[in-house]
């Protein structure tokens, strides 16, 4: 992992002045008095701070999404992958009132939510690491029981070894355990929205939050964690982080946290022989997995970090980084942004609205799902992404404007399956037993095929090497293009009317039938192609898959 260096150091007041230019002028956030209570719905709340924000900015909204575009969207963001026919004209051709509170919770409550919350946390906390199928387990299971956030933060740094759930749970340390860095930077920026390697070699050069004293001071809370040769985490009974200023002078590290908040270790009574014995020991349960288990010392470092972390409740972290990675994946930015540059320099798009929904999350027992369903539930994230004002559309921040946004590899994946698949295969219960072996089975084979695709970034644009795959990979026409009875090909060969196909075949990938130009070219493509109609066929599909109306969430 990058720590700091003058390179990394200009790109980070390049990217503050960028930052300051970009919100200079902007009217500030709504007055303190203007706050909802706390028992109003979070989604009548967010309305509340972004329509305010819009309307003091003098600028317009884009109208509300339609239906064919909100299940799709919906669909995607809480079961990863695109609706099945059956749901999209199901939702459309309804004229329930709640359809969309009903379909919202139906989702939530469904098998292909906990695979999907699997997914993005697997994708957070790893980083694109290879992780094992017991990691990915923990995950699963924490998600169907929705377990709170801070719960998980804690088994992720102080899970017992003798739980098997638990020792699982420490993965997250384990495949950073070679290097103290790893540690201290990542679980920065993951948990706290942190990127505090740029005070590593000196106090940050723009943001007077953080300096040498608050890297080195997170890092002492990681400097004594160790893997033995057995693969379990264990903490040395000792141990001090000293390091020096630009001046000079060495210094060392205490017990720090983001806030500033220090702990005191109580001061040891083991002679100089106990602690070479104890440095002995430690070396031998790194090399030998025969040596005996290492003996918890008295005073660890990571459970008074965790405890710092969760004390923190006048200006919580953990709370507001989980809420702010929530709405960047829901709304397309977040109202942080860059996620890891939470600091006083960078202040959130809507600093009130963060706030609410921080001490919401801590009052509601950090659940996460409760906070996703808040947000899809809003005005402002049904909004449509076409913009058909006026002028230049609205600053993405303001949240007036739908952002359009990529697929990861595993929603797109899995779209991929579903679009593909014979449209009458899919079950007419989303929440039953086989629903939920095959969406797991589903997962399996999409794994393999999502690890080719680039995992999206700001500023994406699809790879050469994603389009060479779809050109010229013999799995795209082995998995996607068969003309087998359960796949799309298969389905539409069997149909003889013309248009029908068409129309079947839009509503399977796209989700929508098609306007009339699209059928109309469609229909005189497969017309003047008669004598290879098979292959006709098959490429109007590869047409569709590999488009960019498949590939995005919009």
């Amino acid at each position: 992992m990058p720590t700091c260096s003058f390179k990394s150091c200009f790109i980070c007041a390049a990217l503050l002045l960028s930052l300051a230019v970009t919100r200079a002028g902007l009217a500030a956030d709504a007055p303190a008095a203007d706050v909802p209570a706390a028992d109003r719905p979070i989604h009548e709340v967010i309305d509340h701070f972004v329509d305010a924000r819009i309307e003091r900015q003098n600028v317009e909204s884009a109208k509300q999404a339609d239906d064919l575009t909100f299940v799709r969207r919906v669909t995607l963001d809480l079961a990863g992958r695109i609706p099945t026919t059956a749901e999209v004209r199901g939702y459309v051709d309804s004229s329930d009132g709640e359809k969309k509170i009903s379909t919202i919770d139906r989702l939530l409550e469904s098998p292909d939510f906990a695979f999907h919350q699997q997914n993005e946390l697997n994708a957070v906390l790893m980083l694109g690491r290879n992780t094992s199928n017991e990691w990915r387990q923990y995950l699963l299971e924490a998600v169907r029981e929705n377990r709170p956030w801070n719960q998980m933060f804690r088994e992720m740094m102080l899970g017992r070894e003798d739980d098997p759930k638990q020792a699982t749970a420490l993965s997250f340390l384990k495949v950073r355990a070679s290097s103290v860095d790893d540690m201290t930077i990542d679980a920065s920026r993951i948990f706290f929205g942190v990127a505090i390697n740029c005070a590593k070699c000196h106090d940050h050069p723009l943001v007077l939050d953080w300096q040498q004293d608050h890297y080195f001071g997170f890092t002492s809370f990681f400097s004594r964690t160790y893997l033995t040769k057995k693969g379990t985490l264990a903490e040395k009974h000792g141990g001090e982080v000293k390091f020096k200023t630009t001046e000079g002078k060495e210094k060392q590290a205490k017990f720090m946290f983001l806030t500033g908040a220090t702990i005191e270790e109580p001061k040891s009574e083991r002679s100089a022989e106990q602690r070479k014995k104890d440095d002995a020991e430690v070396k031998l349960q790194m090399k030998d997995e025969k040596a005996p288990a290492p003996k918890a010392p008295a005073f660890s470092p990571r459970s008074e970090f965790v405890k710092l972390a969760l004390a923190d409740s006048d200006s919580p972290f953990l709370a507001r980084s989980i809420i702010n990675r929530t709405w960047a994946r829901l709304m397309g930015q977040g109202l942080v942004h860059p996620l890891d540059q939470m600091h006083s320099e960078n202040e959130p798009s809507h600093p009130k609205l963060l706030d609410w929904l921080a001490r919401d999350l801590m009052a509601h027992n950090y659940d996460l799902r409760r906070l996703v369903r808040g947000i899809v539930l809003s005005n402002a994230y049904a909004r449509s992404s076409r913009w058909e004002g006026e002028g230049e559309p609205p600053l993405a921040e303001l949240f007036a404007v739908a952002i359009v946004r990529p697929l990861t590899p595993e929603q797109y994946a899995l779209s991929l399956q579903v679009a593909t698949s014979n449209p009458t295969s899919f079950p007419s219960d989303f929440a039953s037993e086989d629903w939920a072996k095959r969406r797991e089975s589903m997962e399996n084979g999409a794994r393999g095929f999502a690890s080719k695709i680039e995992r999206p970034s700001e500023h994406f644009l699809v790879s050469v090497d994603e389009a060479l795959l779809f050109s010229n990979n013999e799995q795209i026409e082995r998995d996607f293009l068969r003309d087998s009875g359960d796949r799309l090909i298969g389905t539409l060969k069997t149909i003889e009317d013309q248009q029908q196909m068409i129309e079947t075949a839009f509503w399977a990938v796209n989700s929508r039938p098609p306007a009339a130009e699209e059928a109309a070219a469609m229909d005189a493509y497969l017309s003047a192609r008669k004598e290879r109609s098979d292959e006709a066929l098959k490429q109007l599909v590869w047409s569709m898959i590999t488009g960019p109306e498949l590939r995005f969430n919009y």
